[in-house]
């Protein structure tokens, strides 16, 4: 008590609220009463603010468990609880392409040489996607991406993903189908501002439920779902701007894939390997060939080149001189199986996959069926290689250096990618059946029955939002073209040469 008086004694001198004389002179009681009295009214004072600290401090606690977080940055925007445990997020992807045809010699879809129309030159806004996002209670995640882009409005993904732990998530709604590795692959993420010539076999988004999640410590992930069921290459918007189920049957969809020397530090950390496959039954829109069939009447694909887009294969969809009252549909089982992988090893990374789709086809002829089971497979595979030293990914890169022109400073991460790949349909999509009712399900004039490309391109990220891309690919072709000149002799459909260019920003 005595030390704690003398302490307090000399802060009210250092303060100048009392001064060293008075102390000294205050040997008489009366005094000394005086400065007791003082002592312990400050003394209540300092306890009083310092409570009043205490409850300042247990409010602004309080506070903050009950204030949400905001945050911006080129991340995105968006509000979380205090919690952590539900959160609000705005992202967004703009793609604007160019297109060009050099040579002149690229044919537009499904032109012959009695009608041919070149390709033309163009530019594309392919994306424009505000994107909605976000956690609710901690565990249920969701997603809804609207697109504007291409000239029509759809829904790309809208779904709900209940994360109950990392071995057993179920996630419902529109999604990408579990089966191809490109597929799978981000938008904005693809080396190449179009997918491969894979891509025409392996579904896109799909609606439907499917399991999925993470065995093995994180080593192996797989997933395994009932979807619509969708045409080869497609989504199911891809027909009209609603997503609708033309099929009565479900697809059943399954992946499997590993990275077992991910957690091993060495050459082999960065290779991942799966396999998926989906089954269905499917039914087109029979017709005996007495009207056109659409694609998403008939249930059936066509094929498109890769950076060209342009259509080079399809079945017969309605009646021809040659070949009269027929046209083809899906009728029957659909099975589809891709095995895959990719390898990243520093700046070099390496993806491949190949992918095999049986279908069963009908056609008509003067009420005669004609049914065969149709065979299909594509393969690719896609080097890169970031020349500024970031490591390569399945992802985009995480640039070192951001382009910063007003400083001076760093020149982003630049990217030089290859990719080659090729497309094959089976014979017996071509093959005269019938006799001299000469009935195939598709014509080889129009169609033709192999493709095989190979692209180059280099990609610039001036940041971790903005990107430039440019490619070149050349589109070979097996079949599907018949000049006028030479009768019905079938030559193969001219190379196409496309450059596409691409500024994308994402965040």
């Amino acid at each position: 008590m005595q030390y704690k008086r003398k302490i307090i004694a000399s802060l009210l001198i250092g303060s100048g609220i009392i001064s060293a004389p008075l102390v000294a002179s205050a040997n008489d009681s009366t005094e000394l009463e005086e400065l007791r009295a003082l002592v312990q009214e400050l003394d209540q004072k300092v306890r009083v603010l310092a409570r009043q600290n205490e409850v300042n401090a247990e409010d602004a606690a309080a506070l903050k468990k009950e204030t949400p977080v905001v945050s911006a940055s080129e991340r995105g925007f968006g509000i979380k609880s205090a919690d952590g445990k539900n959160e609000l997020r705005l992202r967004g992807a703009i793609q604007v392409d160019g297109r060009y045809y050099p040579g002149g010699d690229a044919i537009a879809s499904g032109n012959t040489d009695a009608n041919a129309v070149h390709a033309t030159d163009g530019f594309n806004l392919k994306q424009f996607r505000p994107i909605l996002q976000g956690t609710l209670w901690g565990k249920y995640d969701f997603l809804l991406t609207p697109d504007f882009g291409s000239g029509k409005v759809i829904i790309k993904d809208a779904y709900i993903d209940a994360k109950f732990n990392n071995w057993f998530q179920v996630k419902v709604g529109k999604q990408k189908s579990p089966f191809g590795i490109e597929r799978l692959q981000g938008d904005a993420d693809v080396r190449f501002t179009e997918r491969s010539l894979t891509q025409n076999l392996a579904p896109d988004r799909d609606i439907g439920i499917q399991i999925h999640g993470a065995l093995a410590d994180g080593l192996v992930d797989y997933s395994a779902g009932v979807f619509n069921g969708v045409i080869d290459g497609s989504s199911s918007d891809s027909f009209t701007t609603s997503d609708t189920d033309n099929n009565k049957n479900k697809d059943f969809a399954a992946r499997i894939f590993a990275t077992p020397f991910k957690n091993d530090p060495g050459f082999l950390q960065g290779l991942g390997f799966g396999l998926a496959a989906t089954f269905g039954t499917v039914t087109g829109a029979g017709n005996n060939g007495t009207t056109t069939l659409t694609s998403n009447e008939s249930n059936l694909p066509s094929f498109k080149s890769g950076l060209g887009q342009q259509k080079f294969f399809g079945y017969r969809t309605t009646t021809t001189t040659a070949i009269a009252n027929t046209a083809a549909f899906a009728d029957g089982d659909r099975t589809r199986w891709s095995p895959q992988f990719y390898y990243y090893n520093g700046p070099f990374g390496l993806l491949g996959e190949y992918v095999h789709v049986d279908q069963d086809v009908t056609l008509y002829k003067s009420s005669v069926r004609y049914h065969d089971k149709i065979g299909s497979d594509a393969w690719e595979i896609t080097a890169a290689w970031l020349l500024t030293g970031e490591d390569e990914g399945y992802g985009q890169p995480n640039v070192k250096n951001p382009f910063d022109p007003e400083k001076g400073t760093g020149w982003g991460a630049w990217e030089l990618v290859a990719r080659y790949s090729e497309l094959n349909i089976d014979d017996s999509a071509f093959a005269l059946r019938g006799g001299a009712a000469k009935v195939n399900f598709a014509d080889p004039q129009k169609s033709a029955n192999s493709a095989q490309s190979w692209a180059v391109g280099v990609n610039w990220y001036l940041n971790r939002n903005l990107k430039l891309a440019l490619g070149y690919e050349r589109t070979s072709f097996d079949g599907g073209w018949a000049p006028t000149t030479v009768g019905s002799t079938v030559l193969d459909r001219p190379s196409e040469n496309a450059i596409t260019t691409r500024l994308q920003i994402g965040f």
